[in-house]
């Protein structure tokens, strides 16, 4: 079949994988990480916009975010974002400055963390399951429409089966590390 090409199901499985990488820069390990306020949407000029295009987000210190406002008036509207975000933060405001110190994990916090990491590694390895799933179909109806022989359909079968367990693998392996660093104190 001329027009199979693995290459393309393994970009998608590879798209899973990066999906997941942002999902966990998002979640919260004790350090400060600017990633952390990616997710935040502020109201702002009559629309929803993201933290990053009213101010700059930094980090002085380990356990501190600063987010620098550009226009005054946004400063009470950033302040409430960040307050009624589920991060279990506390900012507090200074001029047209907003520190946000990172309270230290508790136990429970982090096993919790750990749960949501892998729920997201989950979600990963679902996207990477349904384009499996594309492929082996597609190589099916090339069988069954003439485009290949049966060979051809097994060894490409194969050729996807090792991906779709090269990259849960990957999944796997980036949820341990990812998990190893929220549980560490």
């Amino acid at each position: 079949m001329a027009d199979f090409n693995l290459k393309d199901y393994r970009k998608r499985m590879d798209g899973a994988v990066a999906s997941l990488k942002s999902e966990f820069a998002g979640l919260r390990t004790g350090r400060a990480n600017a990633a952390l306020l990616d997710g935040i949407m502020v109201p702002a000029y009559g629309s929803e916009v993201p933290l990053n295009q009213v101010g700059s987000v930094s980090v002085p210190e380990p356990r501190m975010l600063c987010v620098s406002i550009w226009d005054k008036q946004m400063v009470g509207a950033v302040e409430k974002a960040l307050r009624v975000s589920n991060l279990g933060i506390n900012p507090v405001t200074d001029g047209q400055t907003v520190r946000i110190p990172m309270p230290p994990l508790t136990e429970e916090r982090r096993r919790d963390l750990v749960k949501v990491a892998g729920g997201y590694a989950e979600h990963a390895k679902i996207a990477v399951r349904n384009v499996r799933r594309d492929a082996m179909d597609a190589l099916k109806k090339g069988e069954k429409d003439g485009d290949m022989s049966e060979d051809e359909q097994k060894a490409h079968s194969s050729d996807v089966q090792k991906a779709t367990d090269s990259v849960i693998d990957t999944i796997d392996e980036t949820l341990k590390i990812k998990s190893d660093e929220i549980m560490q104190v």
